[in-house]
């Protein structure tokens, strides 16, 4: 294929036409184009320097903060959850955690390693690469606040390790080099007690069964919350719970959630986001900045 100059020699797997509907959380989206899973950075590394320089890349981890749209997405997905997994305890203090490690298994290793101030990492369904894309929290905690160090990747195949003081960093957001994408990162935490860490992750876990609906499709919270206020509040006081478009509905458990309650396409969901924004807007004045990531073409 003319997107990928001498393919031979790479480890991972190639797929063309592949349903994005299969690799994101809120089980909808047409295909990539291409789709690689690398074996590892090393094979990531080598598949990015024989890639064309006009390729469009795109980057998924989970899929739980993504949209593709129906018509599918033309470039390459690059795949790195379950791919770049390398997770180590670099001292008694240092956690690395590769892109295609769960945020909410890292919170689980840093408690079993004596470690604290990761526990709030179990609220967040997305992996590490996804966490240092937009600075995602949960539970009143930021990722950014725990990162040391990133290592990443350019278009061209080269790597380099950044101080995070390289890096302007806000809510929901990072201003990073542009084509160059998060490899891992190098995470300072403290010494804490054990069965605290345990108990906080149950808790935390447990308030987010009660408060979110995780038995169904979603991509986590829609929209940032504006300045002062929070997004669900405004959803809910707009009268939007419940609201449908097809086959995606505002959730009626957490405003600020889309859920796909059975085959709801990304058209019906997209439609459903700017329904709730131009909701919010014309009854408060306040427009909702999307928190999730909308890709490809429409239908």
């Amino acid at each position: 294929m003319t997107a990928l100059q001498n393919p031979t020699g790479l480890r991972g797997r190639l797929l063309e036409d592949e349903p994005m509907a299969r690799h994101t959380s809120w089980r909808a989206g047409g295909p990539a184009e291409r789709f690689y899973i690398p074996a590892d950075i090393d094979d990531l590394v080598a598949f990015l320097a024989r890639l064309s320089a006009d390729e469009p890349i795109h980057w998924v981890g989970l899929g739980s903060n993504l949209l593709v749209r129906d018509r599918g997405v033309r470039g390459t997905v690059i795949a790195t959850g379950g791919a770049l997994s390398g997770l180590s305890l670099l001292d008694p203090e240092r956690i690395r955690a590769e892109a295609g490690v769960a945020s909410a298994k890292v919170a689980r290793f840093s408690v079993e390693h004596g470690l604290t101030g990761a526990e709030f990492l179990a609220g967040i369904p997305g992996t590490i690469g996804g966490a240092l894309a937009m600075n995602a929290g949960a539970f009143g905690g930021e990722f950014w606040s725990l990162v040391e160090a990133v290592e990443v990747v350019d278009r061209h195949g080269e790597r380099r390790t950044r101080p995070a003081s390289e890096y302007r960093v806000g809510y929901r957001s990072v201003e990073a080099p542009a084509q160059e994408w998060f490899l891992a990162a190098v995470l300072k935490l403290r010494q804490g007690e054990l069965p605290n860490g345990k108990m906080l992750i149950k808790s935390l876990l447990a308030k987010r069964g009660a408060t979110q609906p995780t038995q169904l499709p979603n991509a986590g919270s829609v929209f940032k919350n504006p300045p002062g206020d929070h997004a669900a509040r405004l959803i809910e006081a707009a009268g939007l719970k419940g609201v449908c478009m097809g086959a995606a509905c505002v959730s009626e458990l957490h405003a600020n959630f889309i859920v796909n309650t059975g085959g709801a396409t990304a058209g019906e969901i997209e439609r459903l986001i700017e329904h709730v924004r131009a909701t919010v807007e014309r009854r408060f004045g306040v427009r909702l900045e999307p928190e999730v990531r909308i890709i490809g073409e429409a239908a």
